[in-house]
Parts: C-alpha cells; structure tokens; sequence
C-alpha cells in the first residue's frame, strides 16, 4: 500500500534521461528542437505505410514528427554538451542516441549552415562585408 503523500503527489517527475557512457543522469541545456519531415521515406522509416506517407507529404509541406525532437545535454562525469536525438519511447522512458547531421535539416527554427538557401550570394557577401557602409559603399557612375 502507497503512503498518502505519495498517492497525492501532483508534481512532474524528473525526465529519465541518462549518458550512455557513465549511466548518470543528464541535464538539458538547451530547448527542444521538434523534428518534422517533408518527404515520405522520413514517415515510412517512422513505420507510416508507403501509401498514408505520400498523401501526408503531397497535402501539407511539413508534418511534425511525434515524440522525437533534438535536445543539448550536459553529463557531469563526461565535462561536456552534446547534441542527442531523443525518442520518447513509453510514458517515462526515452532512448536517445548521438545527433547526425542529417536530422539538423529536419528541424525548424535552427539557422541553416550554409546561410539561407532564399538569399543571393551578393546580399551574403555583403553581410560579410565588415566595411559595408550601405549604400555609401556603393561607387555610382556619373
């Protein structure tokens, strides 16, 4: 039989989330980077049917991907941060593994690497640029 307080406990537990080189607990240093996929084959390794995964893809651009997300962890024992996939995989219980790079491109709200694909190289160099003076940088003609 559970003593009272603990059958009237109403406060979140702690996410068991451990390293899994020393078995420790992990501390999160950084939010949670939702994934989302915007192709079928990411839905179909997630176990969606060929068919389901298609007609998801083709109605909407993005679908966010349930329960998986991008988090930073630090382990005490280790002395450093690292970048895990997560995957919620029971009510409390989570497995994760070293993020790849190939699943940064699936995340929203992380600046691309290679600057924003929708920019011209002219406006990229120009933000390089440490003497850009607008457009007093600019040799006009006359």
């Amino acid at each position: 039989m559970q003593r009272r307080c603990d059958r009237n406990r109403k406060r979140s537990k702690r996410r068991a989330i451990y390293c899994p080189i020393h078995g420790c607990y992990f501390d999160s240093v950084s939010q949670k980077y939702k994934l989302f996929a915007d192709q079928a084959g990411q839905l179909q390794q997630r176990g969606m049917s060929r068919r389901n995964a298609l007609m998801l893809v083709a109605n909407q651009t993005t679908v966010a991907i349930e329960g998986e997300w991008l988090e930073a962890f630090w382990c005490e024992e280790c002395q450093e941060t690292k970048w895990y996939h997560v995957c919620k995989s029971g009510d409390r219980t989570y497995e994760i593994s070293l993020a790849p790079r190939e699943l940064w491109q699936q995340v929203t709200g992380v600046i691309h690497s290679e600057g924003n694909p929708s920019v011209s190289e002219f406006t990229r160099r120009s933000a390089r640029d440490i003497t850009y003076q607008g457009l007093n940088g600019f040799q006009f003609v006359t």
